[in-house]
């Protein structure tokens, strides 16, 4: 089975070999590592490991917190491993077929941020879902914000269960949003939603005034 781990460890020579080492011993695979922070002496990285059969993702985590200064800030189960360049994949995807650049874009975001599901809206004060990933809910229940950058959203906890966080990121000027929804694992940290934006207006600068609606024009998909 495929993890992903966000781990914050001390950011000095040795901490990461101390990590990986850890996880080889609990019988854990890396496959992939991302650098999502560096600041005031610490770094918080992700992993994608792979642990052979069903074995207990709980000792990874043990294995992790008992090294001197490593918190593990979530672990959560992870689709796949994205490949060496996943957001060139998409854009190639858009330019070949931009009539479904809203639908790649958000078919591709799970798996581009290790989240559950997505969909993207159109409307700020009542929503209509124009597109949705296969394992998106038949009647996502999503806060209304139509945020004019990508913002870190925790769901109503009553509604979706504890621990339910996402990403909205508004698409150009057609009055459509993306929510990327992860049901496991911790928050969306700031690098992702900057990286989700980047993806967002690449595929708008591909699409170029294709995304933008004429004056008194509903907006297209």
């Amino acid at each position: 089975m495929l993890f992903r781990l966000r781990v914050s460890l001390p950011d000095r020579p040795g901490s990461l070999a101390r990590v990986t080492q850890a996880l080889g011993a609990s019988g854990a695979d890396v496959l992939q590592m991302t650098v999502l922070e560096r600041d005031t002496g610490r770094a918080v990285d992700e992993f994608t490991v792979s642990c052979p059969g069903e074995g207990p993702v709980g000792r990874l985590v043990e294995a992790l917190e008992t090294l001197a200064g490593v918190r593990v800030d979530g672990c959560w189960a992870a689709g796949e491993v994205p490949g060496t360049s996943p957001e060139l994949d998409v854009l190639g995807q858009v330019a070949r077929d931009p009539g479904r650049a809203v639908a790649t874009l958000v078919d591709a975001a799970p798996g581009l941020f290790h989240a559950e599901w997505a969909v993207a809206t159109r409307g700020s004060k009542s929503r209509s879902v124009v597109h949705s990933s296969w394992q998106a809910p038949n009647a996502p229940k999503l806060p209304l914000v139509s945020p004019l950058r990508p913002l870190a959203l925790e769901f109503d906890r009553t509604a979706h269960g504890a621990g339910v966080y996402g990403a909205a990121a508004p698409i150009g000027l057609s009055w459509l949003t993306l929510f990327v929804v992860r049901t496991e694992g911790p928050a969306f940290h700031r690098s992702e939603l900057e990286r989700l934006g980047r993806v967002v207006d690449v595929i708008l600068g591909v699409l170029g005034t294709r995304a933008a609606p004429r004056a008194g024009q509903a907006p297209r998909v």
